[in-house]
């Protein structure tokens, strides 16, 4: 294989435009100058899609309804140098929210079980569901209308 030196103008650029995607690099900024407003944001699942739509270059305004939560996790963003604002905004209850979820995972053995009918074997953390809001949420998604897109780690789903 030629180096890209050494390569039509054309072709390097098509190269140097992959390498910069696989590296991330093409990534960075790709929200500049929009404004991303994420409820219930101070952990967990929402914490993961603000932080990486602020990484993507975007301004978010995180919440919760509890003022502590809501600077513990600015402080958080703003010590990565990233641009957050937070304000305290109820979105409903946090207990319900949380039994919901504890019902899904208190149990080993159900949790082994739904491991097994997932094809990665493991249960989803947050930040696997931040890479695609943040992709909808930019132009590269500009031309995907009423898609769904389901982040489920191979888990089958009927929608």
């Amino acid at each position: 294989m030629r180096k890209a030196g050494l390569l039509p103008a054309s072709c390097a650029r098509a190269w140097r435009s992959v390498r910069m995607a696989s590296s991330g690099m093409a990534r960075r900024g790709q929200l500049a100058n929009k404004v991303a407003l994420v409820t219930a944001s101070t952990d967990g699942i929402g914490f993961a899609i603000a932080r990486r739509l602020a990484r993507d270059g975007a301004h978010v305004v995180i919440s919760s309804r509890k003022q502590q939560n809501v600077d513990r996790a600015v402080a958080a963003l703003q010590g990565e140098g990233l641009s957050v604002a937070g304000t305290v905004c109820h979105v409903g209850k946090a207990e319900d929210r949380k039994r919901l979820v504890a019902t899904l995972w208190m149990d080993k053995a159900r949790e082994e079980s739904i491991k097994e009918t997932m094809q990665i074997r493991r249960i989803g953390k947050p930040d696997d569901c931040a890479g695609i809001v943040s992709f909808l949420c930019s132009e590269d998604a500009s031309y995907i209308t009423g898609e769904t897109v389901v982040v489920g780690g191979g888990s089958p789903s009927r929608l």
